[in-house]
């Protein structure tokens, strides 16, 4: 809901920049803004439609958007909140799915097969289904975990020629690793920088926070969440590496110096990992002590790869996960960088992609060794100057970690940011030492997969961890016509350790329909995860080519889907006449903001951003994935009264409709919130009414506004209770507080942000959608009438 008053549309300002429409198609002048496809429209109908009705998950149905909340009833094949495939009804052969152009590719690997043990037999009904069908989940579930044997214990990883580390307890390196609950590594940067900005100091009091809790002075509380069969290992560094007995009786944790940072290794063994619980007086003082150090006197100088193998070392035989907090650029020792050279120059050349790959080969080295010892790694990054993400940050990707990305590090604006990533980060459901491999029936294979890990030798996907928060893409082939009369096939294992220690492989399982029609295929077609997918391809290819070839190949395969429709599905329309698929009405707005995205947006975007928001993609879900693409915009000011309060029969809250992304739908007196997953922006109009402000801000004039406030305030007003519950609910959904900023009209820099995320306008150095729209009904209509392709030389690209 939001509001349609004389003050409306405002105009785009002029800071938003972006490349008008440059040809000469007769449609653009004829087109209404208003009736373009929207995708609020497919997301508002979606969520309508499964508002209190669950999803059954056997074959033939349409699954609800990744976007809307349902419950899902396994009946044998996986819930869409595990797997999502890009059409539902399977095309039978190579031919007719490129037809449509939504191929999928990976590689093969084989299934073994095991003899069954005696125990299991069971005698079959009439149905020829085994008598104890329903009491087996395997028989009858999509999804299961299975408690397993020694046999598939982690095995120890083979030997390297040149092995980074020496390990702190020598091994044979045979046999299978006992699992063991998690242990959790703290690597915290103690250098000037790190010191003097409060980075060290949050990093840790939010480590003291998940350990121990706290409670303020107005009575609030922050409750403990750290696992209490894990053990903790607290490592600091700067020119050299420091270690701590944490067991010490002394009156501080006595400190060992390794000052060799070529040659890195383990000074102790007893002491060095603890149960916090039972050290705690020795963990808080050494926590308290860290931050203290005079930034004035200590190093400026860390050195981050030397610390990563210190921590690897420490976890080697067993595995675990490390956390580091790092803020300065490792000029010194392993894998040394040297400070970037102008890299604005390089931008749209061929040298750009260089800025988008590792400089130095020994952070590949570090990540692939950690992720072979069961090893991830996660990052906080507070850096104020460059920090060349796309060097280190390879370790978090192929580890199965995660990066956390905070340039010019404010202790207040950042603090509580912070501290709910760290607690999301130790209480969602993790394991580690983990394996995944996916297997398809005859007539499919994998080509390729997608995502934060590492890809082994045997064709796995191998994690140092993995995490509630992560998902990867594969692509499936056909390998032979499949019969339409059958079921195709697809299952994911993947072998893990849970943090308490148990070894455990969960199963997913879908099965899906075979059809030999392209109007089949496109009806049960699955735009969430086509969009994800091309999105991962096409960040996947940032250390390879040019973004503006990136840009155009997205185009194209926008381009081609729509196509395909239009030969197979609707060939009978007009060529002028612009038809779109219902499964794919809001691809084109979903293409651009690929487009607008920071790592594929055009112009100049440092390559510490580029490369954080390219680790974060190739690991997100689908669903946030979705949101990060088309921010979720709400008008606040115009709120029904009764929207987003507990329902009094039944407690439950009805979230409010959301509105589409452009000035166009704004108004200069109203209050909009918008979220894409990694920043939240409030948006005051200059003319918004007192009253307004009062009860959602408890100030009377938009001068008034705190524009460093780190969050909402909690007022006893409606329209705060309202909207601290739709803000609730998504904590919820995420786990963590995206960054918040405030941006009044024409008066904050926070505003450029806010524009930026407004995908349907002209910005971000792209298109509207509307001219997009354009873009992609003209190049459609050429092939139709011409022949020609959307792609190569012999294509239409020209009308770019």
């Amino acid at each position: 809901m939001y509001a349609h008053d004389a003050t409306y549309p405002i105009p785009q300002p002029p800071h938003s920049a972006g490349i008008p429409y440059k040809g000469t198609f007769c449609l653009r002048a004829a087109i209404d803004p208003h009736q373009i496809p929207s995708p609020i429209e497919v997301i508002e109908a979606d969520r309508e439609k499964w508002q209190g009705t669950p999803y059954t998950t056997l074959p033939g149905n349409h699954a609800p958007l990744s976007t809307t909340d349902y419950v899902a009833i396994d009946q044998g094949n996986s819930s869409p909140k595990f797997l999502r495939v890009s059409t539902w009804n399977l095309p039978s052969s190579s031919r007719l799915a490129a037809d449509c152009t939504l191929r999928s590719q990976a590689q093969k690997t084989p299934i073994h097969s095991r003899a069954v043990a005696a125990e299991y037999f069971c005698n079959l009904d009439a149905n020829l289904l085994r008598l104890d069908h329903l009491q087996r989940p395997e028989l009858n579930k999509g999804t299961v975990d299975f408690a397993v044997p020694e046999e598939y214990w982690a095995p120890h990883p083979p030997p390297r020629i040149t092995p980074l580390y020496r390990p702190i307890i020598p091994s044979t390196e045979t046999g299978f690793r006992k699992p063991q609950p998690m242990d959790y590594v703290f690597v915290i940067d103690v250098s000037a920088e790190t010191i003097g900005s409060g980075f060290a100091r949050k990093a840790c009091e939010s480590i003291s926070d998940i350990l121990y809790g706290r409670t303020f002075e107005d009575g609030s509380t922050v409750e403990p969440c750290f696992p209490s069969s894990s053990r903790v290992c607290i490592i600091t560094y700067d020119q050299a590496l420091h270690f701590y007995d944490l067991s010490t009786r002394l009156e501080h944790p006595e400190m060992l110096v390794v000052p060799d940072i070529d040659d890195v290794f383990v000074p102790l063994l007893d002491g060095l990992f603890v149960n916090p619980a039972d050290f705690r007086d020795n963990i808080l003082r050494l926590l308290a002590s860290i931050p203290q150090r005079d930034a004035e006197v200590i190093p400026v100088n860390a050195a981050l790869g030397s610390a990563l193998l210190a921590s690897m070392d420490t976890l080697v035989g067993r595995g675990g996960q490390v956390v580091v907090f790092a803020s300065v650029l490792p000029i010194m020792g392993t894998g040394a960088l040297t400070v970037h050279e102008d890299e604005s120059a390089l931008y749209d050349t061929d040298k750009e992609s260089t800025l988008y790959a590792p400089r130095n080969e020994a952070w590949k080295e570090i990540g692939e060794q950690c992720a072979e010892q069961g090893v991830g790694v996660s990052m906080f990054l507070g850096m104020s100057r460059p920090i060349d993400i796309g060097t280190i940050g390879i370790v978090a990707s192929l580890t199965g970690g995660e990066l956390f990305f905070h340039p010019r590090f404010d202790f207040i604006r950042d603090g509580l940011v912070l501290d709910s990533q760290l607690r999301r980060l130790i209480t969602r459901t993790t394991g580690y030492t983990c394996a995944m491999r996916v297997r398809c029936s005859t007539g499919l294979r994998i080509s390729k997969q997608y995502g934060n890990f590492y890809d082994n030798t045997a064709g796995d996907m191998q994690f140092g961890t993995l995490d509630a928060d992560k998902a990867v893409s594969v692509v499936l082939e056909h390998s032979r016509v499949l019969d339409e009369r059958q079921y195709a096939f697809l299952q994911s294992a993947t072998l893990y350790t849970t943090v308490s220690g148990e070894r455990r492989v969960r199963v997913c399982n879908v099965a899906l329909q075979v059809v030999t029609l392209a109007g089949n295929v496109f009806r049960f077609a699955d735009l969430d995860t086509v969009v994800t997918h091309m999105l991962r391809e096409a960040t996947a290819r940032l250390p390879s080519q040019k973004i503006s070839y990136i840009q155009e190949e997205l185009t194209e395969k926008c381009g081609s889907i729509l196509l395909g429709y239009r030969k197979h599905c609707a060939a009978a329309t007009a060529p002028s006449q612009l038809v779109i698929p219902e499964a794919f009405r809001a691809l084109p707005v979903y293409t651009l903001a690929m487009m607008k995205s920071k790592p594929l947006k055009a112009r100049n975007v440092t390559s510490d951003v580029r490369n954080y928001h390219a680790h974060k993609i190739m690991a997100m879900s689908v669903r946030n994935t979705m949101h990060h693409l088309y921010p979720r915009l709400l008008a606040l000011h115009d709120l029904d009264d009764e929207i987003a309060l507990p329902n009094s029969q039944t407690g439950m809250i009805e979230l409010p409709s959301l509105m589409r992304d452009s000035y166009l739908f704004m108004a200069g007196n109203g209050v909009y919130l918008i979220d894409n997953e990694e920043s939240q922006v409030l948006w005051i109009g200059a003319s918004v009414s007192p009253q307004v402000l009062r009860d959602l801000l408890g100030v009377e004039d938009v001068a008034e506004v705190d524009r460093s406030m780190a969050g909402l305030p909690h007022l006893e007003s409606r329209l705060s209770m309202q909207v601290q519950n739709i803000l609730a609910h998504r904590y919820h959904e995420r786990g963590r507080m995206p960054r918040f900023s405030v941006a009044r009209q024409n008066m904050d820099g926070a505003e450029f942000e806010f524009s930026d995320m407004l995908v349907e306008d002209q910005n971000n150095a792209a298109m509207s959608y509307l001219d997009y729209l354009c873009v992609v009904h003209k190049q459609i209509s050429t092939a139709l009438t011409t022949g020609a392709s959307l792609s190569g030389s012999s294509g239409i690209r020209s009308i770019w």
